[in-house]
């Protein structure tokens, strides 16, 4: 019988998922989504070919995250005709001080990661809503978390701190960062394919509905542009990133808003979204003849190009700059403009491979290379788990 793992990624309204072969050398089986929980529940799973294998529909309301849950392990071991995974792999945004590493969840640990809400209130409940399922329903399933926090948990002090009362840092107000789990991924797989590039000074950037970048050097994160939240930094999809804190106090004086109103302005209302009024979606503004959209897309590239000559001055030098995420992976008109805007760091792109949008897009006399890497979170968690629970692969 095969060794299995399962990861699951779960967010507010939906659950990704993926099965991984730990006899095969973590090939992927199955990598599945259900998306609309608590509207009309939708889940869809693929094959490790990208066919379809499985798809079903709720109707609105029919769906929760425990029944999600459920629904996705039945699916897992109905393909796997009847042979039940071994362990269960999940994305945690929020490790905070404590959890540098994955962590096997026990009830101790589970409270501890509640703890953190207050950090992460809109990701952290979502994430461990299914661990606390899985644990009710299934005890005897060893689980493990993997934080997206841990990679940039190394990082210099000073990389960490903010310039606020000492008591405020010790008590865990510092920069975090985010999106530790796909830039983790990223070095092991320049290690594996590139080993050179991976002990280089780097710039990865993660671009998705959620942004940011990440300068590393010798494998090692060194600074990022998210902080004690994931809202910081570049702007996103319907975030706003980096803000003035006054302009926060402004809101709370002369609009009255209230930290609720606060968080879903600059959680949700923000972004691509806020500033162009059509959509957070990068595939739709491209397509838009609209003025505003235009404008949101500059101020996405531009906010991008800024932070990647602050990060080159954090590494003291920069050998490359690498592209992942939805956006940085599929969008060959936001790489160029990117590149366009590094040509002072000696940057010079190559057209056709940027269309092409896999491996080196920069050209060959460019002092600066630029890559196109696509990341998997899923896989990295599959790979923690089975180290943390000393699984057998190969």
């Amino acid at each position: 019988m095969s060794t299995s793992i399962a990861v699951l990624n779960s967010g507010s309204s939906s659950i990704k998922f993926a099965i991984f072969d730990l006899t095969s050398g973590f090939a992927l089986l199955f990598r599945g989504l259900v998306e609309r929980i608590g509207i009309d529940g939708h889940l869809k799973v693929t094959d490790a070919a990208g066919k379809v294998v499985e798809e079903k529909n709720w109707k609105p309301g029919e769906l929760t995250h425990e029944t999600a849950t459920h629904e996705i392990f039945t699916t897992a071991t109905k393909l796997r005709h009847g042979q039940p995974v071994q362990a269960v792999g999940h994305r945690v945004v929020h490790g905070g001080i404590q959890f540098d590493a994955p962590a096997v969840v026990d009830a101790d640990v589970l409270q501890a990661l509640k703890k953190l809400m207050p950090l992460a209130p809109l990701h952290q409940p979502h994430n461990l809503a299914p661990i606390e399922i899985i644990a009710k329903a299934a005890p005897h399933l060893p689980q493990v978390a993997c934080f997206d926090t841990a990679f940039h948990r190394r990082q210099q002090q000073q990389a960490q701190s903010f310039a606020l009362p000492r008591a405020l840092t010790e008590e865990g107000v510092r920069r975090y960062g985010f999106h530790g789990l796909s830039y983790e991924f990223i070095v092991s797989r320049l290690r594996e394919t590139m080993p050179d590039l991976a002990e280089k000074k780097l710039i990865v950037g993660h671009l998705g509905n959620g942004a940011s970048l990440c300068a590393i050097d010798q494998g090692r994160s060194v600074a990022s542009t998210m902080g004690f939240t994931a809202v910081d930094g570049l702007m996103m999809g319907t975030r706003c990133g980096t803000i003035d804190p006054g302009v926060l106090l402004y809101l709370m004086d002369e609009h009255k808003m209230d930290s609720a109103a606060i968080a879903d302005l600059i959680y949700r209302k923000s972004g691509l979204l806020g500033v162009s009024g059509i959509s957070s979606d990068m595939r739709q503004l491209r397509h838009s003849p609209a003025a505003e959209a235009k404008e949101a897309i500059s101020l996405f590239v531009y906010r991008i190009i800024r932070e990647i000559g602050s990060l080159t001055a954090a590494l003291g030098g920069l050998d490359a700059l690498i592209f992942t995420a939805g956006i940085g992976e599929n969008d060959a008109a936001t790489r160029a403009e990117v590149c366009a805007g590094c040509t002072w760091l000696g940057l010079a792109l190559d057209p056709p491979r940027n269309a092409a949008g896999q491996g080196r897009i920069s050209a060959d006399g460019s002092s600066l290379s630029a890559w196109v890497v696509p990341t998997d979170e899923e896989a990295m968690i599959a790979r923690h788990t089975a180290e943390a629970l000393k699984l057998a692969t190969r």
